[in-house]
């Protein structure tokens, strides 16, 4: 029967509504994908990105096929109920109404954020099929089950009473605690931590990037919450209009932004505490921490407590982080437990303090119960999948494709590929010259001189270990510079758009040392022992003798200025 006049106008504005803010949600990927790039190194950016895209396109087909129907199968079977199966695929797979429609793929952009969530955890380490394998039994079972026990109308935690407006736990909260524990499977990257568990840090290559997907979720984040409020208009049996849902928007606005301030703030000045200056991805970070905490509570709080709940999460992330690091071993790249897991746990248990409704210890008991109800599930099937896939020697890539950068080993592709283009034809990568070892002259064919300089080409994840061993020696003081060369490392294969080309010019660091009291031999050692893989293309070190040095400030020369 078509719907008419006054009713088709209501049903007509909330399916625009519900669209509308389904792209806005989906359009969050945008952010995410620049958030992690950016938190990344740069050799595997693509892979990150790859992961990304795979998220929606893999995850989304498993959603409609399969995990819509399992969320409504698993609320009804948790409330006692005996489900339709075959109604649960044919209201998605065969839609009867408009809604129906478009009902299936606004709980998708929803499952598609928890799991995007996932791979910034395991960023630079997990193999690509292994994540992509996870992420289809996200979409079928692991996240249709949380959303279906709280958000189908009926189910465990919805019979209880566990408050969750737009997914702070069943999201964010459910897609945190799974980073942790696959990441805590998977294991850290290599040369995350010491051997005798001291942390190494590993910065991500843009801090540009990182703050532009800040702001690009933070922008998709108003789809996220207010969107939720999902019915605009409501048509009574007199045919009067009234607000429905949407009578809580305002208030969803405006705490959802008082929260995302707040986080910012919270996590800024625990920064500053802690090291004395504002952290710029810690803010981000916070930001986003903030947004967490308030989602599942933001239609029911006073603005105060949205205020406070904000500066709670926000300062928390530097304090889980450093947990999760220090004291669990777990290397979490894009920090997705503290932003996504801890927060989303804070705000849900929250709920309760700064409700519109007064405190009520019996809602606390039930946000207790929902969030060890979640966290239970997500955790224990995690570590399954993740740890059938360890099992089997499938969960992370190899030692060498790890240290070359997963772009290149899982994609044949490099991210920023200008230095790596075809040279002229004919051009040997070793640089065409076979010479005489008993040619070579370490000194430059001059005499020996008492000031020396030792010069450096190795790989960039080796500089850490270098700048440890020249300080061990005595030698502390040196310039580094990123650079691109060729020698006896094999060229590879790229991709462009699906066309190769050979990179036959690689990255590397040079380090430039000047000795005058340390015997240039000792460096030499150092550097050879710190940067040795074993494998081609460990780079070379070389000793030229130094003419002449002065020292700017005081005008000292010779051995003094060095």
């Amino acid at each position: 029967m078509a719907v008419t006049g006054v009713e088709a106008i209501a049903e007509g504005v909330n399916l625009l509504w519900v669209l509308v803010v389904t792209f806005l949600i989906f359009f969050m990927h945008a952010g995410f994908a620049m958030l992690e790039a950016g938190q990344v190194r740069a050799k595997n950016v693509a892979n990150q990105l790859t992961k990304n895209l795979l998220t929606w396109s893999v995850g989304v087909l498993v959603f409609f096929l399969v995990g819509a129907a399992v969320s409504t199968i698993a609320g009804v079977l948790t409330s006692g109920g005996s489900a339709d199966v075959a109604g649960a695929f044919a209201s998605t797979l065969s839609p009867g109404s408009a809604n129906a429609w478009v009902d299936w793929l606004f709980g998708a952009v929803f499952a598609m954020t928890a799991a995007t969530i996932v791979s910034g955890a395991v960023a630079g380490r997990a193999k690509l099929r292994t994540y992509v394998a996870y992420t289809m039994v996200l979409a079928a079972v692991i996240y249709p089950v949380v959303s279906g026990i709280t958000w189908g109308g009926t189910g465990l935690l919805a019979d209880l009473g566990f408050h969750d407006f737009a997914g702070g736990m069943v999201v964010h909260g459910m897609g945190g605690v799974a980073g942790l524990v696959a990441a805590w499977v998977i294991g850290p990257r290599m040369d995350r931590f010491g051997p005798d568990g001291e942390v190494n840090v590993i910065p991500g290559h843009s801090i540009t990037f990182a703050v532009l997907g800040t702001l690009i979720l933070a922008f998709g984040w108003y789809g996220f919450n207010v969107g939720t409020a999902a019915s605009v208009l409501s048509v009574a049996d007199d045919g009067t209009v009234t607000l429905a849902a949407f009578a809580t928007v305002g208030r969803v606005a405006l705490t959802t932004t008082l929260a995302m301030a707040a986080g910012a703030v919270g996590a800024g000045a625990v920064s500053m505490l802690k090291t004395g200056k504002v952290d710029t991805l810690y803010v981000a970070n916070g930001l986003l921490a903030g947004l967490v905490g308030i989602t599942g509570i933001t239609d029911a709080v006073v603005w105060p407590g949205a205020v406070a709940v904000g500066l709670l999460a926000g300062a928390q992330l530097p304090v889980v982080f450093e947990f999760v690091e220090k004291r669990l071993g777990v290397d979490d790249v894009c920090a997705v437990f503290p932003v996504h897991g801890s927060a989303g746990i804070l705000g849900a248990l929250a709920f309760p303090f700064i409700s519109t409704a007064g405190f009520s210890l019996g809602q606390l008991w039930v946000q207790a119960v929902g969030v060890v109800v979640i966290v239970g599930w997500t955790a224990v099937t995690t570590a399954v999948v993740f740890g059938a896939a360890r099992a089997l020697g499938q969960a992370r890539v190899s030692p060498d494709h790890e240290r070359e950068g997963l772009d290149v080993a899982e994609h044949g592709v490099e991210t920023y590929p200008e230095f790596g283009r075809e040279g002229p034809a004919g051009v040997r990568t070793d640089g065409g010259n076979a010479v005489s070892a008993d040619a070579l002259r370490t000194d430059g064919g001059l005499e020996p001189n008492d000031i020396e300089m030792v010069t450096a080409v190795v790989r960039p994840g080796v500089l850490p270990d270098v700048k440890t061993a020249l300080a061990e020696v005595g030698a502390p003081s040196l310039t580094v510079t990123r650079v691109s060369g060729r020698g006896s490392q094999p060229a590879k294969t790229g991709q462009w758009r699906g066309e190769e080309y050979t990179v036959d010019l690689h990255e590397k660091v040079k380090i430039e040392c000047v000795v005058a009291d340390v015997p240039a031999d000792d460096v030499v050692d150092a550097i050879c022992d710190a940067a040795n893989t074993g494998e081609p293309g460990d780079g070379k070190v070389f000793v030229w003798p130094v003419a002449k040095a002065t020292q700017v400030r005081t005008g000292k020369t010779g051995p003094e200025a060095v």
